[in-house]
């Protein structure tokens, strides 16, 4: 963790710009014309394989010259070359989303440096200079799920399957699902595997609490694309998978909304995921860093896509983005990213 004062520092830093990349970017008028170069965290998800795949489609649709994307392999200290090696390729924009938060912010001072304006996709830095994060509401994703749970377990034990919470979306998610939990449905015990976003950790960590638990009522994972096939394993080797219906059925409730997750929720294997908008994050991502490298400055609000703009912590921006819950009565809806790949 960062300490407050340093942490403190560095936001009062961030204040004076805002989110804005005014200082440093090209002057208005200028074009803001250039490369942009993207990172993405890892490709061992169904989520970031689609999310790649989405980056250089939408970075065509919005006019933007994108480098192809660069994988930091889930290792926080890779994507800091990866940016540093970027920024040397000459690159007049960075589209990033970030491993750990905090580590992170190394590479957004190294752009910063070298006035190249940075949007964050889906993990808020701890601090540093961005134009803008796009990013759905994570704390909803985990409050969300927990009503999902506890419209159908009012007691007993839950596990929720975390993600790393080196990133503030795992802590986020996990936060909100336990504070749901402990004020809407008190008589559930939450249960809790730390998986850092990894499957063989998830599986590992459910085997355990199935064997001392075989009473576990509901699963939440925080990323399906990772780990609903471990938790699905994991419940079928102690005899616990039943389909949606059954009596004896452990509800499972998951993030992210791939294709995966949509038709095991057809199937009756899943109770029900909230989409994350892979494709409106890479979207987005091109679409603010088209207007950070123009010189453009943003402030809190209402945008013009349905989401809003949120100052989440003094100096960092976020687009919210609409993240729906998934379920049977919804799954076939066409505006559902996983529905159009």
């Amino acid at each position: 963790m960062i300490k407050v004062a340093a942490a403190a520092t560095a936001l009062g830093l961030a204040l004076s710009a805002c989110g804005s990349t005014k200082d440093n970017a090209p002057k208005p008028g200028a074009g803001g014309g250039g490369k942009v170069g993207a990172t993405i965290p890892l490709l061992t998800s169904p989520f970031w394989q689609a999310y790649n795949n989405y980056v250089p489609l939408k970075a065509k649709e919005q006019g933007v010259e994108s480098l192809p994307t660069v994988n930091a392999d889930s290792d926080s200290a890779k994507q800091i070359t990866d940016v540093n090696t970027l920024l040397n390729q000459g690159v007049k924009g960075l589209v990033v989303t970030p491993l750990d938060s905090a580590a992170v912010v190394a590479g957004l001072k190294a752009a910063e440096n070298k006035g190249v304006p940075v949007v964050a996709v889906d993990v808020a830095p701890e601090s540093g200079k961005v134009a803008m994060v796009v990013r759905a509401d994570n704390k909803a994703y985990g409050t969300k799920a927990c009503e999902a749970i506890g419209a159908k377990v009012t007691s007993g034990k839950v596990v929720q399957v975390m993600g790393d919470l080196a990133s503030v979306n795992g802590r986020d998610r996990s936060e909100a699902f336990r504070d749901c939990m402990k004020t809407k449905f008190p008589g559930v015990q939450v249960l809790e595997v730390a998986a850092e976003w990894k499957a063989d950790k998830a599986s590992s960590g459910l085997d355990s609490l199935l064997t001392a638990n075989p009473d576990i009522k509901a699963v939440y994972m925080q990323a399906g694309g990772v780990y609903l096939a471990p938790t699905q394993q994991a419940l079928k080797r102690k005899n616990l998978y039943f389909p949606v219906g059954d009596p004896k059925h452990v509800v499972l409730v998951s993030n992210d909304g791939i294709p995966q997750e949509l038709a095991a929720i057809r199937a009756g294997e899943l109770d029900a995921t909230v989409s994350q908008p892979a494709d409106d994050y890479a979207k987005y991502g091109m679409y603010w860093i088209k207007k950070a490298m123009a010189g453009e400055t943003f402030k809190a609000g209402p945008t013009d896509h349905g989401s809003t703009i949120v100052e989440v912590r003094p100096g960092i921006l976020e687009d919210q983005l609409p993240a729906p819950v998934v379920t049977k009565e919804n799954v076939d809806d066409k505006a559902l990213w996983g529905n159009n790949l």
